[in-house]
């Protein structure tokens, strides 16, 4: 079918444990899954792969992690024209921004004239009970994507 890169920074895990569950379901779909944390990619590796999906922690006042800044920074230097992408990402209602980081990713994809294939991805620390569905739901959500644009 398809490849889909999917570049992540996780923390605690908590990011890693969504980016396995969205894997495993993309995986039974017969789709290639390029998986990389973000500091393993460089910016023009989006280039090779139609599909992205991009998942961060959110850290502080709603900030992205510092793993994924410098990533983040590059991202200005390359178009995504043409490109389908969803984006995910874990965080804790303790703080007053949820999730920012999801935001932040979101905003930079539309910058840079990529179509983002559905709702960023929310999910409360680590992935347990109906996060897990909400995930598997994400999943979906982006596999119809990829089969609408095949």
């Amino acid at each position: 079918m398809s490849n889909v890169l999917l570049i992540y920074a996780s923390m605690s895990g908590n990011t890693e444990a969504i980016a396995d569950i969205l894997e495993e379901e993309l995986i039974k779909e017969n789709i290639n899954v390029t998986r990389k944390e973000v500091f393993e990619v460089d910016v023009n590796d989006l280039n090779k792969f139609n599909y992205i999906l991009l998942g961060a922690y959110t850290w502080g006042d709603g900030e992205l992690p510092d793993e994924f800044l410098d990533f983040y920074d590059d991202m200005e230097s390359i178009s995504l024209e043409g490109k389908k992408v969803g984006v995910f990402g874990s965080g804790d209602t303790a703080y007053d921004i949820f999730c920012g980081a999801v935001d932040l990713i979101e905003a930079r994809v539309r910058e840079l004239s990529g179509e983002l294939m559905t709702e960023g991805l929310k999910v409360e620390l680590a992935p347990f009970g109906e996060d897990v569905e909400k995930c598997r739901s994400f999943a979906a959500s982006i596999i119809n994507a990829m089969k609408v644009h095949l």
